[in-house]
């Protein structure tokens, strides 16, 4: 057995450097040295694939007392934006993909998201509450250029007078503003920015493919000065690692003319915590040990606890320093929480979806059956 140390895969914007097996695989994979040192090589550049999601219903229901919203629609699966952190990535195993790697390369899309939707809302028994986009990967990560599903979907919205919320790291939701700055004069609705640093080479290696910092901020700006009500999410907060900008980031924010804010404790459940340290030796070796341990210090001396009221905070003396540092810089620049009780009254079902609706109703009844 040699003891050679192999040239770990890094694929140029990609966060993970593995395809880290999932947790229902039965077997495992390593790389093997053919004996020509191509695994000293360059990686090939890795390209995105994009494949259609057979999607039978497009709103999904949770339970949550962490989040303020009771419904989300997700019109991707995966993300390009290969955040390394993102809690979304172990959904993946559930489509038989990786991750590492694959959560960020084959992506699934959608298509009929749009004409689902309008089946959901013109159903008798469904009742009005704000709808959450891209809550599990982003609504407008760089794919939504070419294929524009969250467009469609925020056009059944505006068209039904629905309320929805979104959380992006995209500048690309500035695109949309035609169908959300009417909205929002209704009180329809309620966008938010995710920033984890002001750092532009941490954020390069956490987030990709995501917009850069300030380029977030200038979207947060279009967005307040077009009258749409937004905030920022510092989310998530890594110790020793962000947590440092917590305050610098509110304030940047706020000097966009930002009033609401929030902010979410790292989360590594199941595959990311592997994903994730194997990140933090690839790129930041001297301060691994210490972020891994301020981790397992403020949950519960483990990489992860999942209970409610602790999974977006965590516990103990780093996270109760945290949630004071939060609350004082809100109180500082007079920032919000993160709910905002959006227009419910208005929603009203245009009268062609109905019949829509009752035909597609009757082309799946099956022959001799009553309806």
């Amino acid at each position: 057995m040699s003891d050679e140390i192999v040239k770990p895969l890094i694929y140029k914007g990609r966060a993970a450097n593995s395809n880290v097996v999932s947790r229902f695989d039965s077997h495992t994979r390593e790389a093997l040295d053919d004996g020509w040192g191509t695994l000293d090589e360059d990686a090939p550049p890795l390209r995105t694939e994009v494949m259609l999601d057979s999607a039978k219903s497009v709103i999904n229901y949770i339970n949550s007392p962490d989040i303020p919203f009771d419904r989300t629609i997700n019109p991707y699966r995966g993300c390009e934006h290969g955040c390394i952190y993102c809690y979304a990535r172990p959904s993946h195993a559930y489509l038989g993909f990786s991750p590492g790697l694959d959560f960020e390369s084959r992506l699934l899309m959608k298509q009929n998201a749009a004409d689902l939707l309008r089946q959901e809302l013109a159903k008798k028994n469904y009742r009005c509450a704000p709808i959450a986009l891209g809550m599990n990967t982003d609504a407008y990560q760089p794919i939504e250029r070419e294929y524009q599903l969250t467009r469609q979907i925020i056009q059944v919205l505006a068209e039904a007078k629905h309320p929805f919320t979104l959380v992006t790291k995209s500048a690309l939701v500035e695109r949309d503003l035609d169908l959300i700055a009417p909205m929002a004069e209704q009180g329809l609705v309620s966008i938010w920015l995710t920033i984890t640093t002001l750092d532009r080479q941490v954020a390069r290696r956490l987030e990709p493919r995501a917009a850069a910092p300030e380029r977030r901020l200038q979207t947060l700006a279009r967005l307040a000065e077009a009258g749409v009500p937004c905030g920022v999410m510092v989310a998530p907060v890594i110790p020793a690692l962000t947590d440092h900008m917590l305050e610098q980031i509110i304030e940047a924010a706020y000097q966009q003319g930002v009033r609401r804010a929030g902010y979410v404790f790292l989360r590594l459940p199941l595959e990311i915590h592997e994903l994730f340290e194997q990140w933090l030796q690839q790129y930041f070796p001297l301060k691994a040990q210490h972020v891994m341990s301020l981790i397992r210090q403020s949950r519960g001396d483990k990489a992860y606890q999942s209970e409610f009221g602790k999974r977006m905070v965590g516990e103990g003396i780093f996270a109760e320093l945290l949630a004071q540092r939060f609350k004082r810089v809100c109180q500082q620049f007079e920032m919000q929480g993160e709910r905002l009780d959006l227009n419910t009254a208005l929603f009203q079902v245009p009268a062609h979806w109905q019949e829509q609706a009752k035909a597609a109703r009757v082309k799946d009844t099956p022959q001799g059956s009553l309806f």
